[in-house]
């Protein structure tokens, strides 16, 4: 389903499209559900038919071939309990695996802006606890609802047969009851959503606590890290005892109509029996069948419980899955293909919040195969600049143009395709390395890894560890140092060979020795193709074609390295100021 079809469909109807895949072991849960039910309605009648018939006229063989049938079929039942509680959870997990991948996709298709205001833990709770309650929901409540409504009905039907006044006392409590169950279950499923929200909680701040758990080493602020986790952990703990209240209060209202159900039984059916209007046998019938209401009731006890946490999950599902992405391909997007490299930025502005405008009327035109490097203080907006070209954000104002392509107009994913970035924040995945390098280029053969990580000046390094380019880097690259795992980064892009490449800050976590090395070789990546360089250390951008420099959002020097020394402006003041820092280091 689109995110469209998302919105436009009930949550209802959304629940069941899920089942659609896996009908037939739905079907074969349902149909195993019923015999169980016809079994257990069974058992009362064929017990009243042995003590009318078979036990008053001592037809004693036939009576206990009676019982050796019934039995049989509770062997029978067995069986089915077995194939409803394997295949079953099986169709459940099924539909929590179809789930968990739509939302997985979904989360894929949200723009940068979404992951800026919403937390990681918050979403992996969402992916994880959120879905296990919706599997045992998709299991146990069509089967929960079937085997108790078949079970109730029958058994209400049959003994009208047998005493329909007695029959008829019980049918007016069960509504009440039925009544009563609902009106605990809009609690339970409140208080359900306020628990799933506490928990999300609390999984972010793990997983930040997780993430920075070595600088709170550094610090020696585990206590403060403590405390606030604490307050989080408190917050759940309240939100869970309003839960179990509403599930204390649900639990005692279903005890009090069991035992209701039994006292009414007993109290009619002995006044029956004074007026000769029912005999012993028929109560013990009644009795009997009121024991059959017990499982089924307590199913719906326990249905109640799966529904107000399985809806509650389910309503965070949908809602996550009815979020539209801010940044969407046109209806009429075209694919961006035989790239020369001409990159316009048009009069651009750009704003993360209404109030927080980061670039003002920005205009820089490059040529194909140009080098130019943005520089400027920190904060100024050259980041901002080029995450616009490869539309990680969409302008404010003005447009972005590749080949005279709006990028607004053409596919997000040939745009990206094409477009190699190195971004200053490198992300390894917890893999190897050969498959961390294999990401710019999936398919990749393991000589062109090689050949790429020879480019990057990774390659010696990688087959100097025991495992070679097969070695575990750890979960966000941790097991490597910061040079390392910005070559792998590096050898990623050159992998990737895209023909517009942006390095932002690329450099910054290598060498001298290093980044003079891998200067030779950007110069020979970017010959032939559009290279835009942020960088901080200003004699990596000497040779670049031209130098845009980026203050308060605005350009306000653009020329090459003569140019801007000989206009002596901000650009030869940058120049200085690090000359003199780098004089003070030696």
């Amino acid at each position: 389903m689109t995110t469209r079809q998302f919105q436009e469909s009930s949550a209802l109807r959304i629940f069941l499209s899920y089942f659609k895949p896996h009908r037939k072991l739905f079907f074969l849960d349902m149909c195993c559900a019923l015999m169980i039910a016809v079994i257990d309605l069974a058992f009362p009648y064929v017990s009243r038919w042995c003590m009318y018939q078979l036990l008053p006229e001592s037809a004693y063989r036939t009576f206990f071939a009676v019982m050796a049938v019934v039995f049989c079929a509770y062997i029978l039942r067995s069986v089915f309990t077995y194939i409803i509680c394997y295949y079953g959870h099986t169709f459940g997990i099924l539909v929590e695996a179809d789930i968990r991948r739509d939302l997985f996709r979904h989360m894929q298709e949200l723009s940068f802006d979404y992951y800026d205001r919403n937390r990681t833990g918050q979403l992996m709770s969402r992916l994880t606890a959120d879905l296990f309650d919706i599997t045992e929901l998709a299991h146990h409540g069509p089967e929960d609802i079937f085997i108790s409504g078949v079970t109730i009905v029958g058994a209400l039907a049959i003994m009208f047969t047998i005493q329909w006044q007695l029959a008829l006392v019980i049918a007016c409590i069960i509504p009440v009851f039925f009544l009563v169950v609902w009106k605990c279950r809009k609690s339970m499923q409140d208080a359900s959503i306020k628990v799933k929200q506490r928990t999300a909680t609390i999984n972010a701040d793990i997983e930040s606590g997780l993430s920075g758990i070595k600088t709170a080493k550094a610090f020696a602020n585990e206590e403060a890290e403590l405390e606030k986790f604490d307050v989080s952990n408190d917050s759940f703990k309240t939100s869970k005892r309003a839960f179990h209240r509403a599930m204390g209060r649900f639990n005692a209202v279903m005890e009090f109509f069991l035992c209701i159900l039994s006292v009414a039984v007993i109290s009619v059916g002995g006044f029956l029996i004074m007026q000769g209007r029912m005999d012993t046998v028929d109560l013990i019938t009644f009795s009997l069948y009121i024991t059959t209401f017990v499982n089924p009731v307590r199913k719906l006890s326990t249905f109640a419980e799966l529904f107000a946490n399985g809806t509650a999950g389910f309503a965070r599902f949908v809602e996550l899955m009815r979020e539209e992405p801010a940044m969407q391909d046109a209806p009429d997007a075209t694919t961006l293909s035989r790239v020369e490299g001409r990159i316009d930025v048009d009069h651009v502005s750009f704003a993360y919040q209404d109030d927080m405008a980061v670039l003002h009327d920005v205009d820089l035109h490059i040529r194909p195969g140009e080098t130019i490097a943005v520089v400027g203080p920190s904060g100024g907006g050259k980041s901002t600049l080029c995450q616009l070209i490869p539309r990680f954000y969409d302008v404010t104002d003005g447009a972005v143009r590749i080949d005279g392509h709006d990028v607004r107009q053409v596919t997000q994913e040939s745009l990206r395709q094409n477009v190699g970035v190195v971004q200053q924040d490198v992300f390894l995945f917890a893999a190897s390395i050969l498959e961390n390098i294999r990401y710019g280029k999936p398919g990749a053969s393991e000589e062109e890894v090689a050949r790429a990580a020879k480019l990057a000046e990774i390659y010696d390094d990688i087959v100097a560890l025991p495992e070679g380019f097969n070695t575990y880097v750890g979960e966000r690259g941790t097991l490597l140092s910061g040079g390392q795992k910005q070559r792998i980064s590096i050898a990623r892009i050159f992998l990737k060979d895209p023909p517009v490449l942006i390095l932002d800050e690329a450099t910054s976590a290598l060498d001298s020795v290093t980044e003079a090395k891998l200067q030779e070789t950007f110069e020979k990546l970017a010959h032939g193709r559009t290279t835009i360089i942020i960088a901080h250390r200003l004699s990596t951008v000497r040779n670049a074609d031209r130098i845009a420099v980026i203050e308060d959002g605005r350009i306000t020097e653009l020329g090459s390295h003569d140019q801007l020394m000989a206009k002596n402006g901000a650009y030869a003041e940058l120049v200085r100021t690090q000359e003199l820092i780098g004089h003070g280091k030696e």
